[in-house]
């Protein structure tokens, strides 16, 4: 009788240990669900990432970004690289190359070709767009490691209100100081002449104070932006409360 009870007591916790990992498979399946619709659903579905607060952001760059006019009728026709002068002024009257200004600014460790001279020969860049830390070296195979990026790119300030500008205008934004940042080479590349909507830096930690200073951009310069740019800078800045715009 014992060895019976024994059998079956034994077939009852086997049966409860099955049901026990089928719930928890249950359970685990249904928690990735639910990250899955969270995550993608307001990627696929504008409406649903407004229902579940995805462009919901607070700080001045929000504040900001409200402001700026959207404007989806855009188009490229007629632009040109030059029409916009980058590296032909000197607004700050020092004599140097905007290029050298920046990577001036942005580099540490700076050397110069020869003393007192514009001309960076070496630095170290500790790069926004990807993170990496970069030690530049002027040369002709090597000074492309780091790029001048116009923050907002010439062709969408182009598409976004630039078309219609002076030259003095499209001259003193191509070269203004507070679009450029010096960058990693190849993340510069690959983000071209992409908006907010198309590329945002890989370096995660960034893409706030990046989107910020788009926006602020935009603003200074009175361009518009696109419904999906919007959307773009709303969602990246909902996990930013409190986001400012960038001073200099």
């Amino acid at each position: 009788m014992t060895r019976r009870r024994s059998k079956h007591f034994g077939r009852n916790y086997f049966n409860s240990s099955s049901v026990a990992e089928r719930v928890l498979i249950l359970l685990v399946i249904a928690i990735v669900i639910g990250v899955t619709i969270g995550v993608v659903l307001p990627r696929i579905s504008p409406k649903f990432a407004e229902i579940t607060g995805q462009y919901h952001a607070t700080g001045t760059a929000a504040e900001t970004l409200q402001k700026l006019p959207v404007d989806d009728d855009v188009s490229t026709n007629g632009y040109e690289r030059e029409l916009f002068g980058y590296r032909e002024t000197d607004d700050d009257g020092n004599g140097c190359d905007v290029r050298e200004d920046v990577l001036a600014r942005d580099l540490t460790g700076v050397q110069y070709t020869k003393l007192g001279g514009c001309k960076v020969k070496s630095g170290v860049l500790a790069d926004p767009y990807t993170g990496k830390t970069i030690h530049f070296q002027r040369g002709q195979t090597t000074s492309s490691a780091v790029q001048i990026d116009h923050v907002v790119a010439l062709q969408n300030a182009w598409q976004s209100g630039a078309r219609d500008w002076s030259q003095q205008k499209r001259f003193r934004f191509g070269n203004d100081l507070y679009n450029l940042l010096a960058v990693d080479g190849p993340a510069n590349q690959e983000k071209g002449a992409a908006s907010a909507a198309y590329w945002l830096p890989t370096n995660g930690e960034y893409r706030c104070d990046y989107v910020a200073r788009q926006i602020g951009v935009k603003d200074k310069y009175g361009l518009s932006v696109t419904t999906q740019e919007k959307r773009a800078m709303l969602s990246v800045l909902h996990s930013c409360p409190g986001q400012a715009i960038p001073n200099d």
